[in-house]
C-alpha cells in the first residue's frame, strides 16, 4: 500500500545512492551536501512513523519497509565513514552497531514466528539509540569543523554513546525474549 509514510520510507532507500555519490565527490562542499541528504533521511525516519500513527496509515508493508530503510541507510553510512577514516576507534563501534542490528533483526523475525512480536517491540532506549546514532553519523559524514566546533570529534563521542546504547538495548531485547528463547530452543 503506497501511502505517505511508506513513500517516506522508500525515499530513504532512494537517497542511499545519492548519499554515496555526494560523499565521494571530490568537491569541498560534497560533505555538506552528503550530510544534508543524511539529515533528510533521518528526519523521514522519524516522520514516517509519526505520520503512520497520526493518519492511521500503518500497514504490513510499512512495518516491513521502515526498518529495512533505516538499517540500509545507517549501515551504508557507517561503512562509508570507516572507508574514509579507517581507524580502530571508529571501526569498533561500527562493528558493534551493525552486529546489534543483525542480532535484533533476527530476534524480531524469530519472535514474530512465535507470535510474540510485542516482546521485542521498539523501546524508548532503542529510540534514544537511534537519535544518538543519527546525530553521530551526521557529524561523521560532515567531517569538518563548524564555527570552531570539532564536529568530527563530537561525532566520534556520540558514536560511542550510540554504541553503548546499542548494546544496552540489545541486551534488554534479549532479556525480554529469553524466556521464549529458552523454552522454544
Amino acid at each position: 500500500m503506497l501511502n505517505l509514510p511508506n513513500i517516506l520510507s522508500l525515499l530513504r532507500i532512494f537517497l542511499i545512492p545519492v548519499l554515496v555519490i555526494l560523499f565521494f565527490l571530490p568537491n569541498e562542499s560534497a560533505t555538506v551536501w552528503a550530510t544534508l541528504v543524511f539529515v533528510i533521511a533521518a528526519v523521514t525516519d522519524w516522520l514516517d512513523g509519526y505520520l503512520a500513527r497520526k493518519l492511521d496509515q500503518t500497514s504490513s508493508f510499512g512495518a516491513f519497509i521502515d526498518p529495512v530503510a533505516d538499517k540500509l541507510i545507517v549501515v551504508v553510512a557507517l561503512i562509508m565513514i570507516v572507508y574514509k577514516t579507517p581507524t580502530w576507534f571508529i571501526l569498533i563501534p561500527v562493528i558493534l552497531i551493525i552486529s546489534r542490528e543483525l542480532i535484533v533483526s533476527a530476534l524480531r523475525e524469530w519472535m514474530a514466528e512465535l507470535n510474540a512480536r510485542n516482546v521485542v517491540k521498539v523501546s524508548s532506549l532503542g529510540k534514544w539509540k537511534t537519535t544518538f546514532q543519527m546525530i553521530a553519523i551526521g557529524c561523521l559524514i560532515f567531517y569538518n569543523s563548524l564555527f570552531g566546533l570539532p564536529i568530527f570529534e563530537i561525532g566520534i563521542v556520540l558514536l560511542y554513546v550510540a554504541a553503548w546504547l546499542t548494546l544496552l538495548s540489545m541486551f534488554n531485547y534479549l532479556q525480554a525474549a529469553w524466556p521464549m528463547l529458552r523454552d522454544k530452543g
